[in-house]
C-alpha cells in the first residue's frame, strides 16, 4: 500500500477541523433572580444607560425553570431581548403570587453598574376605595384613593387634594370611584409612565398603578365619555415632588410636568352640567 506523501499529509491536516481559538468564544457575565410578583399586569423595562455595546447589558424575561401556567409573558421585540435602549416586556401574573426568571447578560470584566431594571404594575386588583376613611373610624365613602410612598392607602373626596402639595411623598397607584348613575365604562383613566407612555385604561373602581413597589406614578389621565360627559364637567390638577404643578385640565387630557417628576398630588372636580333648557314647541 502507498504511503502517503508529505503533501498529501499537509492537505489532510489542513482540511481537518480542529479546535476553535480562544478568542473566536467569549465568555459572558451571566446572572439570574428569581422574582416574584402578585397577581396583575406588570411591565419590565431594562431603561437606556451609556456605554452600551453590542446590544449589553442584555436582559432576558422568562417563566422559572420548572415552568408556570400563572405567568404569561409578551416582549416587544421578536427575538425576546431587553436591551439597554429602553425595550420592555409584558407579564401577566393570573393568579400571585407567582415567579418571573430574569436573567441579566453583561460583557466579559463589564465595569458599568448592573442593567437599570424598572417594573412597574400597570393594573391590579379591584381597588377598596374606602380603606383611608375606613383606618381614620369613619364610614364616609371616598371618591379617589391613592397609595402613597411612606403614607400607604389614603382617600380624599371629589374637590379635595389627594395627597400633600410639597410634601415629597409620590403617588404609587390610584383607583377613582364613578358616581352614582354613571356606568364604570364611561369614567376611566391611565397612569403616565414615561414620556408619551401611559399605562393601559381602566375603569372606575379598578386599581392603576403600583403598590408597595417604590414606582412613582409621573402623572394621570382621565377619561369622561357617553352619560358621564353628558353629566359632568372634569377638572384634574396636581403637583410634582419637584416643586412643578399642572393643570387643571379637562377630560381626557394628560395632567404631567414638563419634566415628568413623580406625582406628588392630585385633586379631581366634577361639576355637574346645567341641562340645556328644551326649546317649546309653537
Amino acid at each position: 500500500m502507498a504511503q502517503p506523501t508529505a503533501a498529501s499529509r499537509t492537505t489532510d491536516a489542513a482540511e481537518a477541523p480542529g479546535p476553535l481559538a480562544l478568542d473566536m468564544v467569549q465568555a459572558l457575565q451571566v446572572s439570574g433572580h428569581l422574582m416574584s410578583l402578585p397577581a396583575g399586569l406588570f411591565c419590565i423595562v431594562n431603561e437606556p444607560g451609556g456605554g452600551a455595546r453590542n446590544g449589553l447589558p442584555g436582559i432576558r424575561i422568562s417563566p422559572p425553570p420548572n415552568g408556570n401556567a400563572e405567568v404569561e409573558i409578551a416582549g416587544f421585540r421578536p427575538d425576546g431581548w431587553l436591551a439597554a435602549n429602553g425595550d420592555a416586556a409584558l407579564v401577566r401574573i393570573k393568579t400571585g403570587p407567582a415567579q418571573v426568571l430574569v436573567t441579566i447578560y453583561q460583557s466579559p470584566n463589564a465595569t458599568d453598574a448592573a442593567p437599570k431594571l424598572q417594573v412597574r404594575q400597570l393594573i391590579g386588583g379591584v381597588a377598596q376605595p374606602v380603606p383611608a376613611g375606613q383606618a381614620a373610624g369613619r364610614s364616609e365613602k371616598m371618591d379617589v384613593m391613592a397609595h402613597i410612598q411612606t403614607r400607604g392607602d389614603v382617600g380624599a373626596k371629589f374637590g379635595d387634594w389627594l395627597g400633600q402639595p410639597g410634601g415629597g411623598n409620590w403617588i404609587e397607584g390610584f383607583a377613582i370611584a364613578a358616581p352614582e348613575g354613571i356606568q364604570p365604562a364611561d369614567f376611566s383613566y391611565q397612569a403616565v409612565l414615561g414620556r408619551g407612555w401611559l399605562s393601559p385604561w381602566v375603569e372606575a373602581g379598578q386599581y392603576c398603578g403600583s403598590r408597595g413597589m417604590a414606582l412613582p406614578l409621573l402623572g394621570l389621565r382621565v377619561r369622561l365619555q357617553r352619560a358621564a360627559a353628558e353629566q359632568f364637567e372634569l377638572g384634574c390638577s396636581a403637583t410634582f415632588i419637584d416643586g412643578s404643578a399642572a393643570g387643571p385640565v379637562g377630560s381626557d387630557t394628560t395632567c404631567e410636568s414638563v419634566k415628568l417628576a413623580p406625582l406628588e398630588a392630585m385633586r379631581l372636580t366634577l361639576v355637574a352640567r346645567t341641562p340645556k333648557p328644551s326649546r317649546a314647541k309653537r
